[in-house]
């Protein structure tokens, strides 16, 4: 997976007033945790263009005066109004150690119930993965040429290398719908819908954002 570097400095007091004055100075508190104590350090807003507003998921090289600490982001907070970035949470990677993330979902292909009328819907934009530092996916690449109107495909049916997702197989991931155009199509339309047609129980919806996997 694809990594961020964000330069940071340590935070030596951690108060209401201290923190009033790292926002004004348009810098952000931040804390990662994991293998010991908390450290407390800022960043510049603008450092996490790259991390927080992109659908990619990067994991965080985090230079904290000199110390580099590989980490994925757990929480970030913002202004109710402003949207201003007000405080992060990141998470120490381990090598030998699972993490649980999200990661997007890339659809390939175009498949045979939407070219015969049908209407394509995903219910997953982002799957929750887990997995150790080194086998964290940038992607899941899910591949709907072979659905017909009325397939589903599942969690299940993806196909996971070095790491593992953390839904039921039976959440559906995306799925061929009928649509008007496809039911003015006819008989034709309604043979491809009996042919595809599985029954499930429907996905939950997204996942939460990154956490550690104890």
């Amino acid at each position: 997976m694809k990594s961020i570097t964000i330069q940071g400095t340590k935070r030596e007091s951690v108060g209401k007033k201290s923190t009033k004055a790292l926002r004004d100075a348009e810098l952000v508190p931040c804390v990662v945790y994991g293998a010991g104590e908390p450290l407390n350090f800022s960043s510049e807003e603008k450092a996490f263009k790259g991390l927080v507003y992109t659908p990619d998921a990067h994991t965080a090289e985090l230079v904290i005066d000199g110390q580099t600490i590989p980490a994925v982001l757990q929480d970030i907070q913002f202004h109710p109004i402003t949207d201003k970035i007000l405080h992060v949470d990141f998470y120490r990677l381990s090598d030998d150690k699972p993490v649980i993330m999200e990661v997007p979902v890339r659809l390939t292909g175009r498949s045979k119930g939407v070219v015969a009328g049908g209407a394509l819907r995903q219910s997953f934009r982002k799957l929750k993965v887990k997995a150790l530092p080194a086998n964290l996916p940038d992607e899941v690449v899910v591949d709907v040429t072979p659905l017909k109107i009325g397939s589903k495909l599942y969690v299940g049916d993806l196909k996971a290398k070095d790491f593992s997702f953390m839904h039921p197989d039976n959440a559906v991931v995306v799925a061929v719908k009928m649509s008007r155009t496809a039911l003015k199509g006819g008989a034709a339309a309604d043979d491809d819908e009996e042919e595809g047609a599985v029954e499930t129980v429907e996905g939950a919806a997204e996942a939460p954002a990154a956490e550690s996997a104890e």
